[in-house]
């Protein structure tokens, strides 16, 4: 892929990022007051923004996922290594949501605070291991980023 279409891609998507950012606390804003809420909706506009919003972040979502496929068959036909790069990747992946769903107990909230938000054991259990994942990579990602730098030090 060529520099500018390269470049040409990551403004847009910073454009559309942007446009989904402040639609979103437009959302955000109106979430509490329904008075508020109820006028915007009659002019239609509540409707037409929600829409709009919609749309631009499932054409974030593919434009993502175009630009990772072509990346990665690019790398894939330059590297034929990559491969058993690529899938010890996947399968630590798979590891880390295996262990923080071994972790997670699904019953860290009281039963009735459970109840009012009619959230059962399971969907508890799967919110505990997403947030157990979330502190597992973000560890990772520390220590990795403190043996790099540990590393180039002592190179030096």
């Amino acid at each position: 892929m060529k520099e500018s279409t390269r470049k040409l891609i990551t403004w847009a998507g910073l454009i559309i990022a942007g446009i989904c950012t402040v639609l979103s606390i437009v959302f955000a804003m109106y979430n509490g007051d329904v008075k508020e809420l109820s006028a915007v909706k009659a002019n239609g506009l509540f409707d037409a923004t929600f829409y709009i919003l919609l749309c631009l972040i499932a054409v974030s979502i593919i434009a993502i996922l175009a630009f990772v496929c072509v990346s990665l068959a690019k790398k894939f036909s330059e590297d034929k290594g990559y491969w058993k790069k690529f899938l010890g990747i996947v399968a630590a992946i798979v590891v880390v949501c295996v262990l923080a769903f071994v972790l997670s107990k699904g019953n860290d909230v009281s039963p009735a605070l459970m109840e009012k938000h009619g959230v059962t054991e399971g969907t508890s259990k799967l919110i505990g291991a997403a947030c157990y994942m979330v502190y597992i990579l973000v560890i990772v990602a520390a220590v990795s980023i403190i043996y790099t730098a540990i590393a180039k030090s002592l190179k030096k």
